[in-house]
């Protein structure tokens, strides 16, 4: 009886295995449809609140409901669209000029190795080996990813606008694991976009203190990257740094508190207010979420990034409804002690 319940179990794990090979397949060479279709439906959740809330206590009618939300949702996404086509305007057209001032840096580098009786050539040699080009390699990528996102704007809201046509006409809210998983993502994204927000914010103000160039873009990069845990936030930080080391106006202090005092604020928002604010919305460990960064990264490009945490929120709670399923829960749970207990 224990040898059958162990085959069964291989032959599950097994079949569970070749699925996530398909369906990973399958959602690389469906991204162009599915991408859109994915991001309109966590908007979706995001603004279902807003049309109770004026059918609860603005008393509107459904139909204007659904209008009011779908323009105000067309607005916001509209507006944030346009602030980061500004921004990655902006830096792409500074990139040519970013990179002449960081050769200009390295020629002072090699001047100064001679002055203190390092052979040039040989310091030339090790320097030419590295990355020189990565900030408008990094900048690059980052701009086609985005505006990846940006182009199938049109395609979001179509979706978006019969995704809320036709929740809405649920007579209350969702039950079972459906109602579960729209409880728990509606509360992750509320609670993510305000923090990130709170981050933006203070990063781009602690730049603008600083005099750096683009403090505003740099701060609403900030609040975009926040989505994409640990990882973004050390982007993030990281990104201002060749435009403060570049700049011949800037200090050794400048440098120093331009990277300091926007990774002090991302730790401690991330380390004290976001798990207060976040907690456990989303029950998975954070092996799992650096997992789930590396899995919908390599599916869907920088777009997955962003919705790796949400997208395997969704996974665990199907998973734990099954009995044959409830372990790999468990594990993206980080709950081993279950595991062995079982």
């Amino acid at each position: 009886m224990e040898t059958e319940q162990r085959e069964i179990r291989i032959q599950t794990v097994c079949l569970l295995i070749i699925c996530a090979v398909a369906i990973g397949a399958a959602l690389f060479m469906l991204r162009t449809v599915m991408i859109p279709f994915v991001l309109a439906i966590f908007s979706a959740l995001g603004l279902s609140p807003l049309i109770v809330f004026q059918r609860r206590y603005l008393h509107l009618p459904n139909p204007v409901a659904i209008l009011t939300t779908f323009i105000i949702g067309f607005v916001v996404l509209s507006l944030l669209g346009g602030l980061i086509s500004i921004s990655l305007r902006q830096l792409s057209d500074n990139i040519e000029v970013y990179q002449q001032q960081i050769n200009q840096l390295l020629d002072q580098v090699m001047t100064m190795a001679e002055g203190y009786g390092i052979d040039p050539v040989t310091l030339f040699d090790s320097v030419s080996g590295l990355p020189v080009k990565s900030v408008s390699v990094i900048l690059a990528n980052l701009t086609k990813g985005i505006f990846d996102i940006l182009s199938q704007g049109l395609l979001v809201m179509l979706f978006l606008f019969f995704l809320l046509l036709g929740g809405s006409k649920k007579a209350g809210p969702s039950r079972g694991v459906l109602g579960e998983i729209e409880l728990r993502i509606q509360r992750y994204i509320m609670a993510k976009t305000i923090v990130s927000a709170a981050t933006g914010g203070i990063v781009g103000g602690i730049l603008a203190f600083l005099g750096v160039d683009l403090a505003l873009v740099f701060g609403l990069f900030a609040f975009l990257l926040n989505f994409i845990p640990s990882l973004g936030s050390i982007i993030a930080t990281l990104l201002p740094l060749p435009m403060v080391l570049v700049d011949p106006t800037s200090t050794l202090t400048t440098v120093v508190l331009a990277l300091a005092l926007p990774g002090a604020s991302q730790f401690l928002i991330g380390s004290l207010v976001e798990p207060k604010v976040v907690g456990g919305t989303l029950n998975l460990h954070p092996a799992t979420i650096l997992i789930s960064l590396i899995v919908w990264g390599m599916i869907w490009g920088i777009v997955g990034m962003f919705l790796a945490i949400p997208l395997t929120a969704v996974m665990q709670i199907f998973f734990e409804r099954f009995e044959h399923t409830a372990p790999i829960a468990e594990l993206l749970a980080g709950r081993l002690d279950r595991l062995q207990a079982d």
